[in-house]
C-alpha cells in the first residue's frame, strides 16, 4: 500500500500542524510508517468486513428464515432465537470495537512511538 507523499499546504516551510515539510516527507517515505498505515488499514477493513458479514447474515435470516428466528430457545420460554441472535449482533459490534482498541493501544501505539523516537520526536 502506498501512502500519498504529496506535501500538505505550507506556510513558511511548515504544515498547518507546525511540522517541517522535509520531516513530513521523510515520515511518509519511512518504511515503518508505511507498514503501520498499511497494517492499521488492513486490520480496520478486516474488522469492518467481519461486522458487515455478521449484520448481513442476521438481516438475511430475518428476510428468508423467519420461522427459524421465531423458534423459542427452550420449552416454555418467551425468548426467541431471533432475540438472542439480534443481541449477538449488537454485542459483536462492542467486541470488535474492543479488539480494535486493544490493538490500537498496543501494537499500533508501540509502532507509532518507535517511529517518533526514530524521527527524533
Amino acid at each position: 500500500m502506498s501512502v500519498n507523499a504529496t506535501a500538505p499546504a505550507t506556510v513558511g516551510g511548515r504544515t498547518a500542524a507546525g511540522v517541517n515539510t522535509s520531516n513530513y516527507q521523510s515520515i511518509l517515505r519511512n518504511p515503518k510508517f508505511q507498514a503501520l498505515v498499511s497494517s492499521r488499514g488492513r486490520f480496520g477493513w478486516t474488522l469492518s468486513v467481519l461486522m458487515l458479514v455478521i449484520y448481513l447474515g442476521f438481516i438475511l435470516l430475518v428476510a428468508f428464515d423467519k420461522p427459524l428466528l421465531a423458534q423459542k430457545i427452550s420449552d416454555g420460554s418467551t425468548i426467541s432465537l431471533g432475540i438472542v441472535l439480534g443481541l449477538g449482533v449488537i454485542l459483536s459490534a462492542f467486541v470488535l470495537t474492543g479488539v480494535y482498541v486493544a490493538r490500537a493501544n498496543g501494537r499500533f501505539d508501540d509502532l507509532t512511538e518507535q517511529l517518533k523516537q526514530e524521527m527524533g520526536g
